[in-house]
C-alpha cells in the first residue's frame, strides 16, 4: 500500500487508528476455546467489529509464534482475512526483525512476499545492512524503532552520542536510507514532547504511535505534537480495544472502545 492510499483511508474514516491483535489465548473469552482455531476465531471478530473505525491492524508476531506451526496458521489466516474483506486497510507484522546480509533478505521475503504485509516492525541497530533489504520491495514499508514506549527505552536510546541523545542520532542516520515514502518511525506516546522534536526532524514521514491507552499515553498530545498535513499518525491500541470485555459481547465492547478513540481522531480532520 502506498502513502497516497494509506492517507485516503484515514481521511475517508476520519481516523488514525491501528488495532494491534495481541491475541493471548489464555485472555480471550472462554467460549472461543471451544472453536478449531480460538485465536484466529477472536481475530476474526475483533476484525469484524472494528473495521469501521481502524485503518491498520497489527499483529505482534510473539502471540503467534509461541504456538509453532500452528501460531503460524492462525496468523496467516488473519492476515489473509483482512486482506480478502478489509484489502483497503494497513496491515503491519510487529516483529522486530533486524539482521545482516541474507537473514535480513529472507526476513523480507517471508513476510513481504509470503504473508503479503504492508509493513514490518524492524530494529535499527545493527546498521544499513540490517534494514536495507527491507527497503527494495514495491509500496512495502518498514517501520524502524526509534524511540519507544517501554520503560526500559531510557537504557539505551537517550544515550548522549555526539551531543545529542542516541535515537536522534538513529533518526539522522536512517533518513539516509530510505524516505517518506516507505520508511515509519515508531515513536512511544509516553514521550509526547520528544514526539514534537522527532516531528522536526521528520516532517513528511509517517510515525507508529504505541502506549495509548494501558501504558499511559495520551491521545491528545500525541496529536498535538505528532500530526502532519498529510496526517502522519498511526496511533496503536491494543488491549484497551481487544480485551475491553472477556465475555460473550466482547466484539461488541471492542467496537465501542475503538469507535471511542475514532471519535477522539475526528476533530482533528
Amino acid at each position: 500500500m502506498d502513502k497516497k492510499a494509506l492517507t485516503a483511508q484515514m481521511i475517508t474514516k476520519k481516523s488514525f487508528l491501528c488495532v494491534g491483535l495481541d491475541t493471548d489465548i489464555n485472555k480471550i473469552p472462554k467460549h472461543l476455546l471451544k472453536e478449531e482455531d480460538p485465536i484466529f476465531a477472536f481475530n476474526k471478530a475483533i476484525i469484524d467489529a472494528t473495521y469501521k473505525y481502524a485503518v491498520a491492524y497489527k499483529p505482534n508476531t510473539a502471540f503467534y509464534e509461541v504456538y509453532g506451526a500452528k501460531g503460524w496458521a492462525s496468523l496467516e489466516k488473519t492476515i489473509n482475512y483482512i486482506k480478502l474483506h478489509h484489502p483497503e486497510i494497513f496491515v503491519i507484522a510487529d516483529a522486530k526483525r533486524g539482521d545482516i546480509g541474507n537473514t535480513s533478505a529472507n526476513y523480507a521475503r517471508a513476510f513481504f512476499e509470503t504473508m503479503n504485509v504492508d509493513a514490518i516492525t524492524v530494529a535499527p541497530y545493527m546498521g544499513i545492512d540490517s534494514v536495507e533489504p527491507f527497503l527494495g520491495f514495491e509500496d512495502k514499508w518498514v517501520i524502524l524503532l526509534a524511540l519507544t514506549s517501554n520503560k526500559g527505552s531510557r537504557d539505551f536510546q537517550y544515550l548522549n552520542a555526539e551531543g545529542q541523545e542516541l535515537y536522534k542520532n538513529v533518526i539522522l542516520k536512517s533518513k539516509e536510507w530510505g524516505n517518506e515514502k516507505n520508511m515509519m518511525y515508531v515513536v512511544g506516546a509516553t514521550h509526547p514532547e520528544e514526539l514534537g522534536e522527532i516531528r522536526k526532524m521528520l516532517p513528511d514521514h509517517f510515525f507508529l504511535v504505541p502506549g495509548v491507552g494501558a501504558q499511559g499515553g495520551d491521545l491528545e498530545a500525541v496529536a498535538k505534537y505528532g500530526l502532519n498535513s498529510q496526517v502522519g499518525l498511526l496511533v496503536n491500541s491494543s488491549r484497551g480495544i481487544i480485551y475491553a470485555s472477556n465475555g460473550e459481547d466482547f466484539a461488541e465492547k471492542a467496537a465501542e472502545e475503538a469507535k471511542k478513540l475514532q471519535k477522539q481522531m475526528e476533530k482533528f480532520f
